[in-house]
């Protein structure tokens, strides 16, 4: 079950710090390392944990930097902080728990024990059952366009508990700093359907 409980606990909470750690990766805005990561947790004992219960726990802002691409335009990446890192992998744990068993058979990616190689090896077995087709596509800017009101509601039929949804929705809300200033990132699709649901009952 989907728990703020479940997502805060001991041992999650150390697995997901654990694993923004070995990922590496940039400092977000306020310039803590991945390899200060576990020291912030001692020198700041209970601070993430009391404030995610109290419902004062915001995310900074995400660096926005840009990583050229083989056609010479430049992708977009958005950095955390190591801190909201670990928050982000503390949900993911126990939302990808919950939600394996529902995810179709022929879905591989961002899955435990899957990636491209399990996705070829299906396509294989498709092609050594006849099938002489296989499609290639990829979705334009698809993250940016999500539209996060319907993931939301989607999410509510099985996460009851109001206080991960207003974590969810606090996240999704997160401003961008570029050039030093801070941005709001605008969802156009999110603009279009407000959220009908008992998570507007806990605003962010």
């Amino acid at each position: 079950m989907v728990t703020l409980e479940a997502i805060l606990g001991y041992r999650n909470l150390k697995e997901a710090a654990l694993a923004v750690r070995r990922n590496k990766g940039a400092a977000g805005v306020d310039g803590i390392k991945t390899k200060e990561l576990v020291k912030w947790f001692y020198d700041h004992p209970y601070k993430l944990t009391e404030s995610i219960k109290s419902g004062t726990y915001k995310p900074q802002p995400i660096k926005r930097v840009y990583i050229p691409k083989p056609n010479g335009e430049k992708r977009p990446l958005g950095i955390s902080t190591v801190v909201d890192r670990t928050v982000q992998a503390a949900e993911a744990n126990v939302l990808r728990d919950e939600y394996e068993s529902q995810f179709s058979d022929g879905s591989h990616g961002f899955r435990p024990q899957r990636g491209c190689r399990t996705a070829i090896n299906q396509a294989l077995k498709y092609a050594n059952e006849g099938y002489i087709y296989a499609i290639d596509l990829d979705l334009r800017k698809f993250f940016d366009t999500v539209n996060h009101s319907k993931m939301l509601q989607v999410l509510y039929k099985t996460i009851k508990d109001p206080r991960v949804m207003r974590l969810i929705s606090r996240m999704l809300r997160v401003k961008i700093m570029e050039e030093g200033k801070c941005t709001k990132v605008t969802n156009r699709v999110t603009a279009r359907l407000r959220l009908k649901s008992r998570i507007s009952e806990y605003p962010a």
